[in-house]
Formats: C-alpha cells, sequence, structure tokens
C-alpha cells in the first residue's frame, strides 16, 4: 500500500490541482476497462481521484473495494465519496475504520440521494440528516485516532447554480458555512457550463468567510444522449447558448458532436485557470478521451 498525504498537502501545490472522479464497475469487464482508463489518465499526474457511492449507499461494497485497488496498483490517491442516507453511526465508523487502516487521504462527505425508487424517503430514520453532521463525526473519528496517518481530510460538495432543494440562496451558502465550519478542508462543485456561475459562487463564498479550496467540476459533453441524460441528473444546471450552438452545429454526427463539446469544456477550463481556480474535476464517466484532449490541449498535469 502506497503512502498518500493528507489532502490539504495535495491542494497546497504551486499549480491548481487536476483531479477525476469514478464510478465502481459492476461487471469484471467494465473494471477492466475503467483501470485502463484509470491507468491512461494516471500518465497526466492527478492530485487525487474520486469514487462514488450510490444512491442510498447502495454501492458500499463496490466503492470501498475500488477505493482499495485504485491505492493498490496505482501511486493515486483515492477519495471515496460516503452519504448520509441509509447509514447508522456504527455503519459510518466501521467504513471510517476501514479506510483509515488503508490510509485514505480523504473522504467527500455528501448527504447523498434516497435510495432509488423511495422518493418520500424518511431522512429522520438516518444518523445524519445533513452532511455537516457527517463532517463533523468524520473530525471527531480523527480526534480520537493516536496515529495522524490513519486520520482524513474532508471534502463537501457545493452547487454553483444552486441547489434544487434549497431556493434561498442566502440559507444555501449558510448551510455551506456550516459543513465548513463543521471541519471541510476543500470543496468541490457540482458540474457547470457557465463559468460566470462558478466565477460569482467563488466571490460569494469569499464573503461569507469561507476560504478553503475550491475545486470547480467539470464534465465534457461528448454525446448527444449523455447531455439529455445530464439535463434530467443535474437539476438546474444551465446549458449556455454558446454551448447549445456549437453542439447544434454538429447536427447528427456523433464524431462533431463530441469535437464540439470538448472544445467547448476545453475553452471553459482555460478561462477558469487564467482566474485562478484552485483546480479542475472531470466526471469522466470512466472514459478518459475527452479528460485527456483537454489535459494536453492545456499542458495540464505536467510535472
Amino acid at each position: 500500500m502506497q503512502n498518500t498525504s493528507h489532502i490539504s498537502d495535495l491542494l497546497s501545490q504551486e499549480n491548481p490541482s487536476i483531479s477525476f472522479e469514478f464510478f465502481p464497475p459492476k461487471s469484471a469487464e467494465a473494471s477492466d476497462r475503467l483501470f485502463s482508463t484509470i491507468h491512461e489518465l494516471k500518465q497526466l499526474n492527478p492530485s487525487f481521484v474520486s469514487v462514488t457511492y450510490g444512491a442510498g449507499g447502495s454501492t458500499r461494497e463496490l466503492t470501498h473495494k475500488l477505493v482499495l485497488r485504485i491505492m493498490e496498483e496505482t501511486t493515486i490517491p483515492a477519495i471515496p465519496h460516503l452519504t448520509c442516507v441509509n447509514h447508522s453511526r456504527a455503519e459510518i465508523s466501521e467504513i471510517l475504520s476501514g479506510y483509515a487502516n488503508a490510509e485514505i487521504p480523504a473522504i467527500l462527505a455528501l448527504r447523498g440521494d434516497p435510495p432509488e425508487g423511495s422518493p418520500d424517503y424518511n431522512r429522520s430514520q438516518d444518523a445524519f440528516c445533513h452532511a455537516a453532521d457527517l463532517v463533523s463525526f468524520i473530525q471527531n473519528f480523527n480526534r480520537e485516532t493516536s496515529n495522524p496517518r490513519k486520520s482524513f481530510g474532508v471534502g463537501v460538495a457545493a452547487f454553483p447554480e444552486g441547489h434544487p432543494d434549497t431556493q434561498n440562496r442566502l440559507k444555501e451558502m449558510d448551510h455551506l458555512r456550516q459543513k465548513v465550519d463543521s471541519g471541510a478542508d476543500y470543496i468541490c462543485t457540482q458540474l457547470f457550463f457557465n463559468n460566470y456561475s462558478f466565477l460569482d459562487f467563488r466571490d460569494r463564498c469569499r464573503l461569507a468567510g469561507i476560504h478553503i479550496p475550491i475545486i470547480a467540476g467539470i464534465m465534457p459533453i461528448t454525446t448527444k444522449p449523455g447531455m439529455l441524460r445530464m439535463a434530467d441528473l443535474a437539476a438546474g444546471v444551465h446549458f449556455p447558448a454558446q454551448l447549445q450552438r456549437m453542439l447544434l452545429s454538429a447536427k447528427d454526427d456523433p464524431v462533431a458532436f463530441e469535437k464540439a463539446g470538448t472544445d467547448y469544456a476545453t475553452s471553459q477550463c482555460r478561462e477558469l485557470l487564467a482566474e485562478g481556480v484552485d483546480g479542475l474535476h472531470f466526471y469522466t464517466l470512466n472514459r478518459s478521451s475527452a479528460t485527456t484532449q483537454i489535459a494536453t490541449a492545456l499542458d495540464l498535469g505536467q510535472k
């Protein structure tokens, strides 16, 4: 098992961080494809990668196995997502103990989505109703360990264009501040396509006294079905006219469509880098092509 640094060290480098998100594969074939992707993206020297956690904790074991395999077979620090939904304190403690023994550098603490098919899920039965409560619990776990190598950094999520469950944007910032005050070390945003939304969000964070690193979530659009699915899943995300114009120009040519989406994401990242973004986090959908093209065009990951 490799030795890893605390997330604060990983994000304090001179250059902006670059990181990737994967989801746990459900078959041996999909797993082989994913590790081919990981080895390709490893050449970009990412600061870390993260692994998602299915709705209601549905991929708990798969997430755990993938995180450990990445740590064992590569030199990349792996950060698991962990959600509040459908978990007791004892279960969370067990999960944290397993990750501590593996010297995982950080946890991305999320409130999480309810189990699929349970729109009326009662969150009051969970040990933690809010991400801030989970952040506090993880930091208490850290304080109780006598080995700093077995403590975690903590990341939290944010929504530059607004959380769908919180229409009051002032309250939304209060909720984010609660997560930071509970011990968050960094923020990773939901995907967005309008850089103004991110830059305005960053300014509002600073005005609210939030000064931890804010990593921008980037997802290149590479297929028309993927775009439509994204619009359903990422509630509230705006699709700027410029992006739509570029994608519409591709008509029904899938190669041209992928190029248009990748070109837009490249331009988006170039502007964010010029604005001094702390880091870029790519939602890869377990593929490497678009991310590699963007990184190559912008000389990302070069040491």
